[in-house]
């Protein structure tokens, strides 16, 4: 034991060396690089064993099912992986995995970028049994946390600063993408529009190594192929642009609906309290849908790539629905049952205790809207004939868009998904057009509304970054001597002889802040001794031009001074409860100091 003490000081001793050495030789923009490429490597590799273990599971559980019936293993196989997920995360874990991609955000704005050593690795594994065994959800949020906490633990390991802790947070989730997808500039993208990293000459070289590389590890395992089979046969004419502008309409609409389920499941589940009930509940919305709707089990590529492929029927594959494959009616009621239910599997599963994301549904949705659309539309009978795997593609991209608030990612993550190069015009209308729908009704995306609305989302709008990176407890000023109301103005003169400050708070035995009084208004009668035994502070304590609730957002601090036109406000808690001041000085040195921090090019 001593031996191993030992050995573990010399090799603490070796790399704090490294460290000194490399601060003397190595400038922190050069060094950012080299860790940059690591963290491509850990991260493309994590992606990679990530879809191992999903298709590994899933082809051992899946490869006997009939597809010509309904099969109950869909009502046993997502339960048991949920379970299994659950109990995972409650006695292994032990801390809550679930929404990685939020979390990410979180960590962003809220913590420094700083992740959990154990995120490298626990969403991994619980998203690949959650998937594998038949959750209705995606990899991708899965592995941007866990691509995330690769680069927020190397750089953690190496003293970077959260500047670029937050920079090499943003290189593990493209990374991830990257790997995931074999999508390099979709990943750079969802960084710069997802996680609201600013695309600076700091930030753009070590983003796009790590994309590249994790690509590039994606492509060595996999091939120099497409993650969908495409192939275009149905060139796109400018005539078909009112039916991709209407397409981008409902894409947007769609997502409206995916997001607004998606937020009042959430708010379902947690009305219940004991999370064996949640499971409970959960498991059987999901092994339902999924048991009635077969292509809800799992990611749901399969079903993508026979849409693409222009196989129609192959979608009621494996559902007690098999014999109606023929009637073009009940072709469109089932595809847009599943378009209305995949949100409800999807939340079910995560409501449950399983752990996955959002990003593959919302994929998949949007690709059985650019289908139904197209179907529907041919059978109208229109001058133009629309191609339905055209528009499945095209559709993608317009969910996706819509549900992530990202056009531009959608755009290149549906072209490099697929090769669907040849598409980009209605690509690109589709996007544009379902992204402002929903921003009609939805300012924020998916992922960002939790945070928004709690006032913690970092965004690409520096000065409300900037606030928002702010804490309330490093700017609250404590040394205001506080005075009882029931005090004579002899001894307020004598705590005021005691005080470097102007003012003064007023509170009761309990601490409650009653008043507050400032040395300009006493000036002309502190030295009037007459007056010492008649006048207490209550007679001349006046109240606050407003009170800021401790834990609030520094967004609305700044305007509440804005309002009162005040250079200081009491903090206080919802009962009343002083905590002590903040000033208006305090608040500027501390935004110019966050700013020069995580700012500066």
């Amino acid at each position: 034991m001593t031996q191993k003490y030992i050995h573990t000081g010399r090799l603490n001793d070796l790399f704090m060396r490294f460290l000194q050495w490399r601060e003397r030789h190595i400038s922190e923009r050069t060094f950012v690089i080299f860790l940059a490429l690591f963290v491509g490597i850990f991260a493309g590799l994590a992606a990679q064993v990530l879809k191992y273990l999903i298709h590994t599971i899933s082809h051992l559980l899946t490869s006997h099912v009939d597809l010509h019936n309904g099969n109950y293993l869909y009502i046993l196989l997502p339960t048991l992986g949920v379970v299994i997920t659950a109990l995972f995360v409650r006695f292994v874990v032990k801390d809550n995995i679930s929404h990685g991609v939020t979390r990410v955000l979180w960590s962003i704005s809220q913590n420094k970028s700083r992740l959990k050593r154990h995120n490298t690795y626990t969403s991994l594994i619980a998203s690949s049994i959650t998937i594998g065994f038949g959750g209705s959800v995606g990899a991708e949020g899965p592995i941007v946390h866990t691509g995330a906490a690769i680069g927020s633990n190397l750089g953690s390991a190496f003293r970077m600063s959260p500047r670029i802790l937050m920079i090499l947070v943003g290189c593990g989730a493209a990374a991830g993408i990257a790997g995931i997808f074999k999508a390099p500039i979709a990943g750079m993208l969802f960084t710069i529009e997802v996680l609201m990293i600013d695309l600076s000459t700091v930030s753009i070289m070590p983003l796009l190594i790590s994309a590249i590389t994790s690509a590039t590890i994606a492509y060595a395992y996999t091939g120099y192929t497409f993650e969908f089979f495409f192939v275009q046969s149905d060139s796109f004419a400018v005539a078909k642009i009112p039916p991709v502008i209407a397409l981008g309409i409902v894409a947007g609409l769609v997502s409206l609906y995916f997001t607004r389920v998606m937020n009042m499941m959430e708010n379902f589940f947690s009305r219940f309290k004991h999370r064996w009930i949640r499971t409970a509940i959960g498991c059987l919305i999901l092994s339902g849908l999924v048991f009635l709707f077969p292509p809800l089990y799992g990611e749901g590529y399969s079903s993508i790539m026979d849409l693409l492929a222009g196989d129609t029927s192959a979608i009621v594959n494996g559902s007690i629905f098999y014999g109606d494959r023929g009637s073009v009616w009940f072709i469109i009621a089932f595809i847009l049952a599943i378009i209305l239910t995949k949100a409800f599997a999807t939340s079910a599963t995560n409501g449950a205790g399983g752990v996955g994301g959002t990003f593959a549904p919302s994929l998949y949705v949007g690709c059985m809207t650019g289908f139904l659309f197209a179907y529907v539309f041919n059978m109208l009978g229109f001058s133009i004939d629309l191609s339905l795997k055209n528009f499945a593609l095209i559709g993608m991209a317009g969910v996706m868009s819509g549900v992530m608030h990202a056009p531009l990612m959608a755009i290149f993550l549906t072209a490099e998904l697929t090769g669907g190069y040849d598409l980009f015009l209605p690509l690109l209308i589709v996007s544009t057009i379902a992204y402002g729908t929903i921003k009609v009704f939805e300012p924020y995306s998916i992922y960002t509304m939790r945070l928004a609305k709690q006032g913690k989302l970092l965004t690409h709008e520096k000065d409300r970054a900037v606030l928002t990176l702010l804490k309330m407890d490093s700017v609250i000023e404590t040394d205001f001597l506080s005075v009882r109301p029931e005090m004579t103005l002899k001894e307020m003169v004598d705590v005021i002889a005691k005080s470097s400050r102007n003012l003064f708070p007023v509170l009761n035995g309990a601490g409650i802040l009653l008043g507050v009084v400032q040395l300009d208004d006493i000036r002309n009668i502190m030295f009037r001794p007459d007056l010492y035994r008649k006048m207490n502070v209550a007679s001349f304590m006046t109240s606050p031009p407003d009170k800021i609730i401790i834990g609030e957002h520094m967004d609305a601090v700044m305007k509440k001074f804005d309002t009162t036109g005040a250079w200081n406000l009491p903090v206080v808690d919802n009962k009343g409860h002083y905590f002590g001041f903040i000033s208006k000085s305090k608040i500027f040195n501390s935004y110019r100091r966050v700013l020069r921090h995580y700012c500066d090019d």
